[in-house]
């Protein structure tokens, strides 16, 4: 076209229909004054990357510490009524699809998928343990967790990692799925606190985790913290 204009004395213009190729994050900068358009980012890059690591170990730690006897009193319950292991580690897929062991209090029999394979939950699970029910139902199962965000595998707000091979099913059925390992994985999350958790939609919960990326700030994080909190932990799509 600016060919075929040539040296004509006209204005010219270029709006970049930026809306249908960006996908997360998307906008423009400019760098030693050559513009570079941005369709595809994570917000943890820089001092993003650093603020967020700071809120998670000092937030983490506090929680630790209040969390600790609660935690003390579980696995003492754990162990007198279905014995060891008290702990269950489970492999989960993280920030840039890097694979992590996940800690959870055991909630189910031991080697509960060991005929079965990998499994999701379903309600009233013949597997679980009457004490791993109540857990489950209240999500203090979630509770060693706080380990994962201190050595730097998952945060305390972000989308909730899932297992590998239910990773590569949801990557086939739901377009832009993977894109949810652009940040790290959270303890809770957008998504849970408003609803999409457990044996629901994974194209909702998608929806709001992507919908969570483009937002991101630490203000959102804490926000989504307090609502935790003050919703409580007790989810009627957690068994």
């Amino acid at each position: 076209m600016l060919h075929e204009i040539g040296d004509e004395p006209v204005a010219i213009h270029l709006v970049p229909d930026l809306f249908n190729l960006a996908s997360l994050r998307g906008g423009v900068e400019e760098f030693e004054s050559i513009a570079f358009i941005h369709l595809r980012e994570s917000p943890l890059y820089g001092w993003n990357s650093v603020l967020k690591r700071g809120f998670d170990l000092v937030l983490g730690t506090l929680a630790l510490l209040v969390g600790l006897p609660i935690m003390a009193a579980i696995a003492v319950a754990v162990g007198i009524t279905s014995g060891r292991p008290i702990l269950y580690r489970q492999e989960r897929m993280g920030l840039d699809g890097r694979r992590f062991g996940m800690l959870k209090f055991r909630t189910m029999v031991p080697d509960a998928e060991a005929q079965t394979g990998p499994q999701w939950a379903v309600r009233d699970d013949p597997r679980r343990t009457w004490l791993g029910a109540f857990l489950r139902g209240w999500s203090l199962d979630e509770l060693p967790q706080l380990f994962n965000v201190l050595r730097g595998e998952m945060s305390l707000v972000g989308p909730r990692p899932e297992r590998p091979s239910f990773v590569a099913d949801f990557r086939r059925r739901v377009p832009g799925y993977m894109l949810r390992h652009t940040m790290k994985a959270g303890i809770t999350g957008w998504a849970q606190i408003n609803g999409w958790r457990g044996n629901t939609s994974i194209e909702k919960r998608i929806e709001y985790d992507l919908e969570y990326i483009a937002r991101w700030s630490l203000g959102f994080d804490l926000s989504i913290l307090l609502r935790t909190l003050w919703l409580g932990f007790r989810n009627r799509n957690a068994y």
